[in-house]
């Protein structure tokens, strides 16, 4: 890739390193009721099938609390509390075996309640992240800045002079706005000065449709610019769409390895189903995710030409199809066996393809 990460310190929730060296990782948040143990594992297995490397759980009382270990019992991945104003959650999930708690500086309450939370936390190892978002500044930043970007740095750095004065320092930093500009500025702020890893994300983005493009605005735009260490993508919906779109918002930039598919929009000169075959194409490599480019053109045109970088594609004719990997062409068949032919190559040559 053209661009490069900015080096922070590196912190483990379980056994997922975030910062540093790392790779910058995918987050999605249950949106069950955490009272209910199985529903919440229910949900955690799907995140997991999806590539999800870490799952945030909402920790609104004490009888949520009380659940978290049996969740924690059932997840194989790595587990966050979210908690608000009562730190006794905090406590609570971290006796329960949580790998990461995040709490927000604005409703948490006293410095001597934060101190019992980093304590615990540090006893156990784990780490916290400070979670800072537009709508819960304290009123103290909001009568001097408004609700603004620097409102929101000042907010994240203030609590973190807090965790610094205490000697804890296995700390995340998470900026988020529902305005992508305000976002990307706050986390730029922060970015410049401290090394702390940051967690990236647009709160209340929406649903999936127009959330996935406001989201993919402001983490894309820090990711280009180095910063950043994990993701999510907040959507409205089922959050198992918030991990594909994260893993391919990090594919796109080249931060991760796995399928991509990329196709032509169709115009006058297209000469079949385009949609259709990148679905058989997705279908018949669902399950698996080799780290290859596999490209779908609907004419020659805009065949091996415009296409000349992905590992394998084809491209359609008038009833025929060229399939071609790298740039050359290698075959040409009758157009009804296009998808096939081109999934039997992929399946006999590409890296890991084959690992059903």
């Amino acid at each position: 890739m053209g661009f490069s990460r900015k080096m922070n310190r590196q912190v483990k929730a379980g056994p997922l390193c975030i910062g540093g060296a790392a790779s910058v990782s995918v987050q999605s948040m249950c949106n069950t009721d955490t009272r209910d143990p199985a529903a919440t594992i229910r949900q955690i297995k799907e995140l997991e099938a999806s590539g999800c490397q870490l799952i945030r759980v909402a920790v609104p009382d004490m009888e949520a609390a009380s659940a978290l270990k049996a969740i924690v019992q059932g997840s194989k991945v790595p587990l966050c509390a979210d908690i608000h104003f009562d730190h006794k959650l905090a406590l609570e999930a971290i006796e329960a075996g949580i790998s990461k708690v995040r709490i927000n500086p604005g409703n948490i309450g006293s410095d001597a309640k934060v101190k019992e939370v980093v304590s615990a936390a540090s006893s156990r190892g784990i780490p916290i992240r400070i979670g800072v978002n537009s709508g819960s500044l304290q009123p103290a930043l909001v009568a001097k800045y408004g609700r603004t970007a620097l409102a929101l740095a000042e907010s994240a750095l203030g609590e973190l002079s807090v965790f610094e004065r205490l000697g804890f320092y296995d700390t995340v930093l998470s900026v988020k706005s529902t305005d992508v500009s305000e976002t990307v500025e706050a986390n730029r702020i922060i970015s410049d000065k401290v090394r702390y890893p940051i967690h990236l994300g647009l709160t209340e983005a929406g649903p999936p449709d127009t959330g996935i493009i406001r989201s993919s605005a402001a983490i894309g735009t820090l990711l280009l610019e180095g910063i950043g260490d994990t993701i999510r993508i907040s959507l409205t919906g089922d959050p198992v769409l918030e991990v594909k779109a994260g893993r391919e918002l990090l594919k796109s930039l080249g931060l991760m390895k796995g399928l991509k598919i990329v196709s032509c929009p169709t115009c006058g000169r297209t000469r079949g189903d385009v949609a259709g075959l990148v679905e058989k194409v997705r279908a018949g490599l669902r399950g698996l995710d080799p780290d290859i480019t596999v490209a779908i053109m609907g004419c020659e045109v805009n065949g091996p030409g415009e296409a000349s970088e992905a590992d394998f594609g084809l491209a359609c004719g008038q009833g025929m199809a060229i399939i071609f990997r790298k740039g050359a062409v290698v075959d040409r068949i009758p157009y009804e066996d296009a998808a096939k032919a081109l999934l039997e190559m992929i399946l006999q040559v590409a890296p890991g393809a084959d690992d059903r």
